[in-house]
């Protein structure tokens, strides 16, 4: 197993190298002039110049990598005008210009905001996805099986806004149930954060509960055909012991890997939900630099969603293995 975790370390180690070299490439080398990008177009001359020294623009295209990559390991110093030297600790992902603000220090600002509808969510999707597939396919061929069926297409169908505005008219104007959320962070009033992000949990976790109950129910009703399982019954083994001890082990593995992907997916990828419900998360944080054009700020949370991303991966196929040692030896 530690060789197995180290090999697909090393592997991840190499892909995310890769990803900076990519998205260095296509926002500070594409055509144009990527100081006034960064800067704005209420910039004047001098304030451009400043910020062309900031990012190294003045140096070869393999010197303002090596600048860039030095910042995200050990951390670099650059100019802030008038002899002023900013050092920025690592990983440095440069300043927005826009708020005058380290996007390191911007993106951790924003990242408990996006793990609280991310960990919600999970619950959610993994409760109703993995309950609804089982149910479908211990139910095979029956009323309940056509019911959950139609529910599944129903999410799978819906757009994630769709859903949540159906859900902010529904619950918040026309029944009041809850208030229009607003969101509070976590530890200034637990309570308050909980009711301000159910409509958000519930937009986002049924959105992802339809594939999770289409997988946990091929996964089950492959397990429940497998040869141990008619030697099992052969020898007058209860059907509760088979299903509880055998096929929802056989079904979770593959529900196991592709949660930690998705989730680390939805660390930037829930950028729908976010925009909906007002929550300031990287996902919003993206939208908000897009349109200011906030050049930092937009290479530094698609870096951020790029290393979620491949992180996910390396913990799905340790929780792979961990639920399949089988793995570990191929």
């Amino acid at each position: 197993m530690t060789r197995f975790v180290l090999k697909r370390t090393g592997g991840a180690l190499l892909v995310l190298l890769a990803l900076s070299v990519v998205i260095y490439a296509l926002f500070y080398l594409v055509p144009g002039d990527p100081a006034r990008l960064a800067c704005g177009e209420r910039c004047n001359p001098a304030q451009i110049a400043q910020v062309r020294e900031q990012l190294g623009l003045n140096e070869s295209v393999v010197a303002q990598y090596l600048h860039f990559l030095q910042g995200l390991l050990v951390g670099r110093d650059s100019s802030g005008g008038a002899g002023l030297v900013l050092h920025c600790d690592a990983p440095c992902l440069g300043f927005s210009y826009q708020n005058d603000q380290q996007v390191t220090a911007l993106l951790l600002e924003r990242l408990p905001a996006t793990l609280s509808l991310a960990l919600g969510a999970l619950v959610i999707w993994l409760v109703i996805g993995v309950g609804t597939g089982l149910l479908s396919a211990l139910r095979r061929g029956g009323l309940t099986e056509r019911a959950l069926t139609v529910l599944t297409l129903a999410a799978t169908g819906t757009p994630v806004f769709i859903l949540g505005l159906l859900l902010l008219m529904a619950v918040c104007a026309y029944l009041q149930w809850l208030p229009f959320p607003t969101y509070v962070p976590l530890g200034d009033d637990p309570e308050q954060w909980a009711w301000n992000m159910l409509l958000p949990w519930v937009t986002l976790g049924f959105f992802e509960s339809a594939k999770y109950a289409r997988l946990s129910r091929s996964s089950t009703l492959e397990t429940l055909a497998e040869d141990h399982i008619r030697t099992f019954r052969a020898y007058g083994v209860g059907e509760r012991a088979i299903v509880t001890r055998h096929a929802v082990r056989g079904a979770v593995a593959p529900v196991i890997a592709l949660s930690a992907v998705d989730f680390g997916t939805m660390i930037g990828g829930a950028v729908l939900t976010e925009s909906l419900f007002g929550i300031p998360g990287l996902g919003k944080t993206l939208i908000d630099g897009v349109r200011v054009v906030d050049l930092p700020v937009v290479v530094g949370v698609v870096l951020a969603i790029g290393a979620a991303v491949v992180l996910a991966g390396v913990v799905a196929d340790v929780l792979y293995a961990v639920a399949d040692r089988r793995v570990v030896l191929a």
